[in-house]
């Protein structure tokens, strides 16, 4: 019998779901960061998303849950994903800081750097970067092939030659000033237009 395009699909979708979830087990028992008894706060998100969510740092409502974008700007994205009509099983979100510091400066480089395996593993099309430390933290990562990328806010531009990026203001940032809203509404809505250009498969 021959293999079905589900199939393969199926299989792809395994294999992403084994490679995260022994990423997370690396990640809980990683000793690199001073986070104490907490835990690392995970990615969240379709394993294999077209579309991948990178914010630096965890704020107090993600610590608490252990999970990326959970809480207000959870919240914000999804009305966002809604007015733009992303299917939010399209997207994919993560921190370059997974553990909950006191100071993000005090993350190791090595433990931001797994980044790196989650864009492996998920294979995103497009990484929406999320404000300046996001910015400069994955420009730090050794990604195969990505070219340098510049802080053009709803700018969409070529990571790797077969990652787009699109940098916009920091989604908590973004939340309580009506101009930062504004903002980051106007760069994000890039997205969509994106999102609309890809073909359907």
């Amino acid at each position: 019998m021959p293999v079905t395009d589900d199939e393969i699909r199926e299989k792809y979708l395994e294999r992403a779901i084994r490679e995260l979830n022994s990423l997370t087990r690396e990640l809980q028992s990683c000793p690199h960061c001073p986070r104490g008894n907490l835990m690392p706060v995970l990615g969240s998100g379709h394993p294999q998303a077209d579309i991948m969510l990178l914010k630096y740092a965890p704020v107090p409502s993600e610590v608490e849950e252990g999970v990326a974008f959970y809480g207000r700007a959870g919240s914000a994205i999804m009305k966002s994903l809604k007015r733009l009509q992303i299917d939010p099983l399209a997207v994919y979100g993560t921190l370059c800081v997974k553990c909950p510091l006191s100071d993000s400066s005090l993350a190791d480089f090595a433990c931001i750097a797994r980044v790196v395996e989650e864009i492996a593993i998920v294979q995103p099309k497009i990484i929406v970067v999320m404000g300046p430390e996001a910015l400069t933290a994955l420009g730090e990562m050794d990604i195969p092939l990505a070219r340098p990328l510049s802080a053009a806010v709803g700018e969409i531009q070529q990571l790797t030659p077969t990652i787009n990026a699109l940098y916009v203001p920091d989604i908590d940032d973004s939340l309580d000033e009506q101009d930062a809203k504004s903002e980051f509404w106007a760069a994000f809505r890039v997205l969509g237009d994106w999102y609309a250009a890809q073909p359907p498969y």
